[in-house]
């Protein structure tokens, strides 16, 4: 079979990425090179029943590592980044990895990319490079200004700024995505919803920073992993894309929402201190991903009940994280 375009995948071992290949292997054509140094959150597991996929191949290797990325991307038409550290708690205690990984690691990847006349580039980041909101402040829009707060969100925010920088100096075809809190199946464990799904199977408390009032929009991953797919099809380079799914929770809200699945009440809830620098409020304004064509498949409620009822089925994924993790 002759695939239609050789798509070149960074950090497809997480969350996100080994979603997206999920939906490229089950829904196209594109033949897919997966590009993983297997960090804690890279989990070969998330890509184990597709590893004899004809269309797909995985490499071992590091975006810091200019001459394997050059080697790994020669002949590939998208490369899509989604390799990042991307926890907020560990940029604060150490900032060190997200700005090699990030930053440096997105530069050499924009590098091989012009060297390599790849026909299309995409810079996966997040809402969190807009900073905080108030409850009163308009929901984020693309040409806004960036005002990230957290080692983590300057970092992708740094990202963005280079890529848009080899787009408007060197042509390179760039296009940037915006998403907000993803949540679904194969979410490394430490992440708020997993994490509380978890616990509460296990019959631990879950903990709650403050009283839960700080808001975020969600979005069921593979919802996101379609507004992507959608961009690289019908998205204009040079552009930046907001990906949302218009479900702005508190912390305390979608707390609840877990404990009333397990049919557990708000004693379970410990309030711990805030993190530094906690912002308030994300929201995104999707207008512009829409005019694709583009909408979310799942109202929260849907992908909530899918997501508490994977974690509940598949045990032995979560598991060893969780005893590697100690």
């Amino acid at each position: 079979m002759v695939y239609t375009k050789k798509i070149f995948i960074t950090g497809g071992c997480g969350f996100i990425g080994s979603n997206f290949i999920k939906l490229l292997l089950n829904e196209t054509e594109y033949q897919i090179i997966n590009y993983d140094m297997l960090t804690y959150a890279g989990n070969l597991n998330n890509l184990k029943e597709d590893e004899k996929n004809p269309k797909y191949f995985f490499i071992k290797g590091d975006i810091c590592d200019k001459e394997r990325v050059l080697k790994s991307l020669e002949g590939c038409d998208v490369l899509i980044n989604f390799a990042a550290e991307s926890h907020v708690d560990r940029s604060i205690k150490n900032a060190s990895n997200f700005i090699t990984t990030n930053i440096l690691g997105t530069s050499i990847l924009l590098d091989a990319a012009k060297e390599l006349g790849i026909k299309k580039f995409i810079q996966i980041s997040t809402d969190e490079v807009y900073g905080s909101l108030t409850k009163e402040d308009s929901s984020s829009k693309e040409e806004d200004i960036l005002k990230p707060s957290s080692p983590y969100s300057s970092s992708k925010a740094s990202a963005e700024l280079l890529a848009l920088s080899y787009y408007k100096t060197h042509k390179l075809p760039v296009i940037i995505t915006r998403s907000s809190n993803n949540y679904g199946l194969y979410q490394y464990p430490e992440k708020l919803i997993p994490l509380f799904i978890i616990n509460l199977i296990n019959n631990k408390k879950v903990s709650l920073m403050g009283k839960g009032e700080n808001i975020r929009d969600w979005i069921h991953v593979e919802d996101n992993c379609r507004g992507i797919l959608n961009i690289i099809e019908k998205g204009k380079v040079g552009e930046i894309y907001n990906i949302g799914g218009e479900n702005e929770k508190t912390n305390m809200e979608i707390t609840k929402c877990i404990l009333d699945e397990f049919n557990k009440d708000e004693s379970w809830i410990k309030e711990i201190p805030h993190r530094l620098g906690h912002d308030f409020r994300y929201s995104l304004d999707c207008s512009k991903i829409k005019q694709l064509g583009w909408k979310p498949k799942y109202t929260f409620q849907e992908g909530m009940k899918k997501t508490i009822k994977w974690y509940r089925e598949n045990p032995s994924w979560w598991k060893k994280l969780m005893e590697e993790s100690k």
